[in-house]
């Protein structure tokens, strides 16, 4: 096997003179092209909200309010008990448009309201839209117009787990290992700021005891290669130490120290969003946002929807071959009656 030709820009050789003899094809500047293309386009990132317990009061709304810095509950009524008793679970799109230094994000939000607040819990509405985002996708790509699918896929779950309850609840365990083998779940310890520094750390080891007792897959960080940054190796560990990430949501501008901060004000003080001493917010949304949205959205392609392509591949297949048997079985019944009518007529 011929070993690949190299392409070199031109240099000057030891006397100055310019190497003509080096070609310069231009390939290299390929990343360029891709980068401005992506620019016109824009990003999508599907993102899905799915409630931990469900009751009311988690922070949901607010702690998304805090990483995108945009209200999409805008006419938002809160149900009374009453209607949160007969409530079933539903399923609520926002989408909205962010662009930040020409960096277009087309964000939607999937919201289940009345998860956990009745007591025939169900999670299969949320499951059914899973896959039915998935199905349609699956239809788009086997169609005509492949080049303009809308990428409707949920990238990630974000499951709010209840500070109040000693770990993980039945309810939670049920309903993540519905989840896990369809959307990447990362977990999120609500109301950070209702618990002290030790009982965070005793419940994120909790919790992490019973995401491994009962086998539920979370969304994985991806490795790092050996010859990484060591600052980078450091990010990647805390990050990984910090599941589930506890945060604090709020969106009271507050002044202190020459300076403006999101935070909440206790009678024994300040609670900042955006102090990694306070809440982990900070880690999640950089998470989420600068350093692993786009593996978010490539597990989500390369395991989860191939995971489902392979299924109904599978099922296509057997209903191929299953329809193929019932034409053969015809097919042999009728020359077995053609032949027992021919020896009757014969005799």
């Amino acid at each position: 096997m011929s070993s690949p030709v190299r392409f070199h820009s031109s240099r000057k050789g030891k006397k100055g003179l310019l190497n003509s003899t080096i070609e310069y094809v231009g390939f290299a500047t390929l990343p360029n092209q891709v980068h401005r293309k992506t620019l016109k386009k824009g990003f999508a990132l599907l993102m899905s909200l799915f409630l931990s317990v469900g009751e009311s009061g988690l922070g949901k709304s607010t702690l998304i309010k805090s990483l995108f810095l945009t209200d999409l509950y805008k006419d938002r009524k809160v149900p009374s008990a009453q209607e949160r008793i007969n409530q079933t679970v539903g399923i609520i799109k926002h989408t909205i448009g962010i662009e930040e230094k020409g960096i277009k994000l087309r964000l939607t939000i999937i919201d289940t309201p009345g998860f956990g607040d009745a007591i025939n819990n169900t999670w299969q509405q949320v499951d059914d839209y899973i896959d039915q985002q998935f199905e349609q996708y699956f239809r788009d790509e086997s169609g005509l117009n492949r080049r303009n699918i809308q990428d409707n896929r949920v990238h990630c779950c974000l499951y709010f787990i209840s500070p109040f309850s000693h770990g993980l609840r039945p309810l939670d365990v049920e309903c993540m290992k519905a989840l896990h083998e369809k959307v990447n779940i990362v977990p999120v310890l609500a109301k950070a700021d209702s618990l002290t520094r030790a009982e965070v750390c005793r419940k994120k080891m909790k919790i992490r005891e019973q995401i491994k007792q009962f086998g539920i897959n979370i969304y994985q960080f991806p490795e790092c290669d050996s010859d990484e940054d060591e600052d980078l190796k450091k990010q990647d560990q805390t990050l990984k130490d910090s599941i589930p990430f506890a945060v604090i949501g709020s969106n009271v501008q507050m002044e202190g120290k020459g300076r403006r901060f999101r935070g909440r004000v206790y009678p024994w003080g300040v609670v900042e969003v955006e102090d990694p001493a306070h809440s982990d917010f900070l880690l999640l949304r950089n998470m989420l946002v600068r350093t692993h949205m786009q593996d978010l959205k490539e597990v989500t392609q390369e395991t989860h929807y191939e995971n489902y392509r392979a299924e109904c591949i599978h099922k296509m297949t057997q209903m191929v071959v299953q329809d193929r048997k019932r034409r053969m079985q015809e097919v042999l019944e009728r020359i077995q009656e053609q032949m027992q009518h021919s020896q009757r007529g014969g005799c």
